[in-house]
């Protein structure tokens, strides 16, 4: 299916001031969505963390004088420039604001900065009479309207114990942004059709109690991100997760898998990719008590559970041709053996399979150890990401969907000359 794409590479500035601590966080989401983070530190900034920190975190070194030595014999702050998919530079003072706009050099930061041909993005903190200052405002319009993304403050209670605007955006938020500008030149899945489920179903015992699973909706919800950064039109049905929907995602809700069964049946026809990676509940209670179910006087409870329908063998019963339909197989043993099987059973195209007892790849974490079955054969990932992870089942799905597509035009091809050749020939 070819080569895996090389990691995209954000150079992250890092400027003086009280936030400073956060930008070790951004560093760390950055890494999770499979992103490599360079940092550039200004002196100011090593005031409040030690670049050891950034160094450890990223694994690279860090930059801060511009007339040290580097490692390597490369002029640093070009090769930084031209290594960078985009240069984000997150807390940003009002000071580098203002070199920025007047296009001013005089460190590593701001040199490097004026030397990137890559898309800019800044996240501004800084005390609320300095944000609103009109020399502020004029240094920011001046940046926009140069093509720099600006991820505003947000409003709270500041360091220096004012309350307004000028307090760092939350991570996750600039985080979002930044895979959006790095996504932004990458729409090759425009007008391609994607259905994700993701989560768990809750099953009610009585009014309080239900039967669920460990499903965290982390895997799902990495899959429709990755889908929509890179433009395809998105519809996740989702269990209950405590997770934010994606932006620019359709997000419909269920709680029980017979609710998802009906979903899935009803939004699947007009898709042209299926990943389904939700975990609805196997059984449910034959009856659903009215009252909450009281101790017995110590008696055993019993409970009969009666099977849910199948969603996936639902899918792919209804599977159209040339739609792909890609299942998941979290298992405890014999991993291969029991995702080999449900990939026939259930006309999958592909089942993502992983073994939740190994460390890393169980349910509620961050990373995933996965392999890929399908009838041509079995492709193991290393620990990464689920972010990761995301991005390489999307890109296996389209490469599918392009090669069942091309198989059937041939096959009509085929079918067309065998047919008409004949008759042509006769004519002639």
């Amino acid at each position: 299916m070819g080569a895996p794409e090389s990691k995209k590479c954000v150079v992250l500035g890092v400027t003086g001031g009280i936030a400073v601590y956060k930008a070790c966080v951004l560093l760390r989401v950055l890494q999770k969505q499979g992103i490599d983070v360079y940092v550039i530190m200004t002196k100011n900034a090593c005031r409040f963390v030690a670049p050891l920190t950034f160094e450890t975190l990223s694994g690279h070194p860090v930059a801060v004088d511009t007339f040290e030595r580097p490692a390597t014999w490369e002029v640093e702050h070009i090769a930084l420039a031209k290594r960078a998919d985009l240069f984000l530079i997150a807390p940003a003072t009002a000071n580098i604001l203002a070199k920025m706009a007047c296009g001013i050099a005089d460190d590593m930061l701001s040199t490097t900065v004026l030397a990137t041909r890559a898309p800019v993005m800044v996240a501004p903190a800084m005390n609320t009479g300095m944000w609103d200052n009109p020399a502020t405002q004029e240094n920011l319009a001046v940046l926009t309207r140069r093509g720099v993304h600006v991820v505003s403050p947000a409003t709270g209670h500041l360091a220096c114990g004012d309350q307004g605007a000028g307090k760092l955006e939350d991570v996750s938020v600039i985080a979002a942004r930044a895979m959006e500008v790095l996504s932004a030149s990458r729409k090759d899945l425009s007008g391609l059709r994607i259905m994700v489920t993701a989560g768990p179903s809750r099953e009610a015992l009585d009014p309080v109690r239900y039967i669920t699973n460990r499903s965290s909706g982390k895997m799902g919800y990495a899959i429709a991100r990755a889908a929509a950064r890179r433009g395809a039109d998105v519809t996740l049905l989702t269990g209950p997760v405590a997770l934010e929907a994606p932006q620019g995602v359709r997000v419909l809700r269920f709680t029980t898998t017979q609710e998802l069964y009906e979903l899935a049946l009803a939004h699947a026809g007009n898709q042209d990719i299926l990943i389904q990676a939700a975990a609805p509940a196997d059984y449910r209670a034959q009856e659903i008590a009215q009252q909450k179910i009281k101790k017995q006087r110590g008696e055993d409870f019993v409970l009969r559970l009666i099977e849910n329908p199948d969603v996936a063998a639902a899918l792919g019963k209804d599977k159209r041709a040339g739609q792909v339909f890609v299942g998941f197989a979290a298992e405890t043993n014999d991993v291969l053996e029991h995702a080999q099987e449900k990939l026939r059973k259930k006309n999958l195209d592909m089942i993502v399979a992983n073994d939740v007892t190994r460390e890393g790849a169980g349910f509620d974490v961050d990373t995933n150890i996965v392999t890929f079955v399908t009838q041509d054969g079995i492709e193991s990932l290393p620990l990464m990401s689920k972010d990761e992870v995301a991005e390489r089942i999307v890109s296996r799905a389209v490469a599918l969907r392009a090669y069942i597509v091309l198989s059937a035009v041939a096959y009509a091809r085929r079918t067309f000359f065998a047919f008409f050749g004949p008759i042509r020939g006769k004519k002639s």
